[in-house]
């Protein structure tokens, strides 16, 4: 009894070692110490980012700090021997994938090298930051990226001419790209490579393209030897709510590719978007990606061709298909499987219990996650989200193990092998109807295990080590994509890990199934729930939160006539004790927002008016009518107006830059805001489509807090810090348009 216990002890703690390691998968170049003269210098591309960010403050679109950053980018540009222009433009963009436009004064400044003649690459990156933080990551490394390639291509032959843009505005609604493609230059461009992050560490993820993404594709595969990118990432980014610069160009049609730095996403948005936080290898790899493309594209886009399915072997190959290849292959493994499990009598209880091994795994991780949520609200895994994440694959190891046991007792290996790759191929066909680009991860296993079973005929032990090889292949590329899909689950939900990390896991227990069935059901189940609740005490255990992984806790002033509240973002935490001497606090919600929160009473700061809108025209009547209103911020940074979700705004902006309104979006409120010292006195258009008088909220923004705040402030646990939203000041008036 002991041995077959201490070797499925060993097969288990290997899995979970396995499952650690992982992260080894995806590559990170090293920094390369002496590079050449044609090659990338992350050092000298580093030292230019540290000198525009100066004292590496915030400094969000039209303001003074970043005017001092834009100075500086500029004498950068002339250093290396370029003639930089600034285009000024007070300018409006939608909000993609919402219900709102936002408006602001932004500076690009574009240069060009090559010849004068013939269609443009561009190349984009964002040199405004959040009002949180100083950037160096977002997107710092990307204006450092830019700077340098324009280095290394500024006195070399190029056959077309490369254009690179230093966009102002990003951050507030992808203004500085609305106001290039009103630019006479966008209309010469034809390929684009733009480039993010949404953290400071891990490799640069190549992780959306043009529709039909064949030229990308061809174009990244030709160029980029550490290749980091996989189609289903791409299918599933454009499902997100979030969005990039892309989303306005993509209007264009231009050959398209997106790549952005997304590891320890704690530090994004925040005063921790340091340079001492970005891995310099992330910046190389970022580096070595954006001057071997815009190489490429510098000498011709090739033909669209199509659209393809393609994912990366461990950065060394890229593996791409045409989509109806993968489709076709595909559909020939659902019905080889489906036969072969057929023959073998895998489509009754064999199936049921793989699906049901699957299931339980998810529904394990999400009671395990729920229970330690409330004995530690908030998100306790931020500090070491790697137990977290092992806690979630112990969970799909203890659930399938207990399903193996009951279910599956006395069903052989063969035919539950059968059963869980007819699933697993089933499973890819269900994900390629919403995300075709998937498909790739579920076509190159199955059909080495389909071709064993072809090959077991006549040789015997063929299909058991085909299914040791196709699980070794899945570890090698379903395992890499799952590496990055932790990074992109940073904020949760965990328990989602579990099921998908079952996909790897259940094919190594079914063929270790032997050894299990050598234990009684009851020690089995008792190992498997140990297993479990070890797992979960361990991520309870250990500190939520970090110096380099701290808790996001934003305090904000809130002003709504003769009322305030002191508000307080934080992970859903607890408050710290400190802040209970303060007032009575309770969850709630904003009147200008659906996000819960912690709010408390609050003392009328003096001296913060209230922002107002002044009506100077009016056309039309009933649905389609047409009001002009001159901004009037009284101090404030921003100034936002907000309708109910009923309102039928159809339209809004500020001059030439009036933009459609809900487009990304059928459901939420309304958002029409100008951000930056040039609102003041600016005049906004809206479309209203209602007979029916609209109620506004007309919301005031201001960095800082009132001197009130300090036992706030201070009260702030040591490992916290504002993210996403600075610490505010906001002040409400209301008007009916």
């Amino acid at each position: 009894m002991r041995r077959p216990a201490l070797l499925l002890a060993l097969i288990v703690i290997g899995l979970l070692g396995a499952m650690a390691a992982k992260a080894w998968l995806v590559p990170l170049p090293a920094v390369r110490m002496e590079p050449a003269a044609d090659q990338f210098n992350v050092h000298r591309a580093a030292a230019r980012l540290t000198d525009i960010l100066g004292d590496e403050q915030p400094h969000p679109a039209d303001t003074p700090a970043n005017d001092a950053v834009r100075a500086r980018l500029i004498a950068n540009l002339v250093e290396i021997g370029l003639k930089p222009e600034v285009r000024d433009t007070l300018a409006c963009n939608e909000l993609h994938k919402a219900r709102g436009v936002t408006c602001a004064r932004v500076r690009n400044v574009v240069v060009t090298i090559g010849p004068a003649a013939g269609k443009q690459v561009l190349l984009s990156a964002h040199y405004d930051s959040t009002p949180v933080g100083p950037g160096a990551g977002d997107d710092g490394a990307g204006v450092a990226t830019l700077l340098e390639v324009a280095e290394v291509l500024k006195d070399q032959p190029l056959k077309r001419p490369v254009t690179f843009l230093f966009n102002e505005g990003e951050e507030l609604g992808l203004v500085g790209a609305r106001a290039f493609l009103a630019d006479p230059l966008s209309r010469n461009v034809d390929s684009l490579i733009n480039l993010e992050a949404r953290g400071v560490t891990g490799p640069a993820n190549m992780f959306e393209t043009s529709e039909p993404n064949g030229a990308a594709v061809a174009v990244f595969d030709r160029a980029v030897k550490v290749p980091v990118a996989n189609s289903l990432a791409t299918d599933v980014y454009r499902l997100m709510p979030n969005y990039t610069d892309v989303n306005s160009y993509a209007e264009r049609g231009w050959t398209t590719l997106n790549i952005a730095i997304i590891g320890n996403e704690t530090r994004y948005h925040s005063a921790g978007d340091t340079i001492a936080a970005l891995d310099y290898r992330s910046l190389q790899h970022m580096g070595d990606q954006t001057l071997a493309l815009t190489r490429t594209l510098a000498d011709g886009v090739p033909a669209p061709g199509g659209e393809r399915i393609f994912m990366d072997l461990l950065g060394t190959e890229l593996i791409a298909l045409p989509l109806t290849v993968g489709a076709a292959l595909l559909a020939v493994l659902l019905f080889g499987l489906g036969w072969r499990a057929w023959q073998r009598r895998s489509l009754g209880r064999p199936l049921l219990a793989v699906v049901a091994a699957m299931l339980a795994s998810a529904l394990l991780a999400w009671a395990a996650e729920a229970v330690v949520g409330l004995i530690r609200p908030g998100m306790f895994w931020r500090a070491f989200p790697l137990v977290a994440q092992l806690a979630a694959y112990a969970s799909a190891i203890a659930a399938s193990l207990g399903v193996l046991a009951t279910l599956a007792r006395g069903i052989e290996s063969e035919r539950l092998r059968i059963a869980f790759w007819l699933m697993f191929v089933l499973l890819g066909a269900g994900i390629g109807l919403v995300a075709p680009g998937g498909i790739i991860f579920f076509l190159f296993p199955p059909t080495m295990v389909l071709l064993g079973t072809l090959a077991s005929r006549s040789k015997r032990g063929a299909e058991r080590s085909a299914a040791l090889g196709a699980v070794l292949l899945l570890f090698l590329t379903f395992g890499a994509m799952l590496a990055l899909l932790e990074d992109l689950l940073s904020n949760g939900p965990i328990w989602l890990l579990a099921p998908l990390g079952s996909l790897i896991l259940l094919p190594v227990l079914i063929e270790a199934k032997p050894v299990l069935d050598e234990l009684t059901r009851r020690r089995a189940l008792a190992s498997a729930a140990l297993l479990a609740i070890a797992g979960w005490a361990v991520a309870a255990a250990v500190p939520a939160y970090s110096a380099d992984r701290q808790q996001h806790f934003t305090i904000e002033h809130v002003a709504d006539g003769r009322r305030a509240w002191w508000s307080v973002t934080n992970d859903d935490a607890q408050l710290p004790q400190a802040f209970k001497a303060i007032g009575r606090w309770h969850r709630g919600e904003l009147p200008f927002s659906e996000r819960a929160r912690w709010l408390t009473d609050a003392p009328v700061a003096g001296g913060l008016a209230a922002p107002a809108v002044q009506v100077v025209g009016r056309q039309g009547s009933g649905a389609g009518r047409r009001v002009s209103v001159r901004l009037l911020p009284n101090g404030a940074s921003s100034i936002t107006l907000i309708a109910p979700e009923d309102a039928a705004i159809r339209s809004g902006g500020i001059g030439a830059f009036v933009r459609p309104v809900g487009r990304g979006s059928s459901d939420g409120r309304y958002t029409l805001r100008c951000f930056g010292r040039s609102c003041d006195g600016q005049v906004m258009d809206l479309t209203i489509g209602s007979a029916r008088p609209v109620e506004f909220i007309v919301l005031g923004w201001r960095p800082g807090l009132p001197a009130d705040a300090t036992a706030l402030v201070r009260g702030r646990p040591a490992n916290a810090r504002p993210q996403y939203a600075a610490d505010s000041s906001l002040a409400m008036s209301r008007v009916r348009l």
